[in-house]
C-alpha cells in the first residue's frame, strides 16, 4: 500500500511541475509579446521591413504555448502511468497468446510428423 501512496505522491508532483512551468511559460509569453510589439512600435526594430515582424513571432509563440498547453491538460492527463500499465499488459497478453499459438502449431507439426 506504500508503494501506492508514494506513486500518487510522485504522479501528483510530478503534475504540479509541469503546470508550474506551463503557467511560467505563460507569463513569459504575455512578457515576450509585450515587448516584441513595443520593440516594433515604439523603437522601430523591423521598420525596413515592409510585413509586421512582431505580430509574426507572437503567433508563432502562441503556437508553440498551445502546443504546450495541450502536452499538459490533454496528452499527459490521458496518457499517464495507468493507461501505461494498461497497453503494456495488453501487448504482453497479445504476445503470449500469439507464443502459445505458434507452441500449439509447433506441437500439431510434430505429432503430424510423428
Amino acid at each position: 500500500m506504500e508503494k501506492e501512496v508514494h506513486e500518487q505522491y510522485e504522479y501528483a508532483r510530478r503534475r504540479l511541475r509541469q503546470k508550474k512551468i506551463l503557467y511560467f511559460h505563460f507569463v513569459l509569453f504575455l512578457l515576450g509579446s509585450l515587448f516584441l510589439f513595443i520593440a516594433n512600435r515604439f523603437f522601430g526594430f523591423g521598420a525596413n521591413t515592409d510585413q509586421n515582424w512582431c505580430i509574426w513571432g507572437i503567433t508563432i509563440w502562441f503556437f508553440l504555448f498551445i502546443l504546450h498547453f495541450i502536452k499538459v491538460y490533454i496528452t499527459d492527463r490521458f496518457m499517464n502511468k495507468k493507461w501505461e500499465r494498461e497497453q503494456i499488459d495488453r501487448l504482453v497478453a497479445l504476445q503470449q497468446k500469439r507464443i502459445s499459438q505458434l507452441e500449439s502449431k509447433i506441437n500439431e507439426d510434430t505429432d503430424n510428423k510423428i
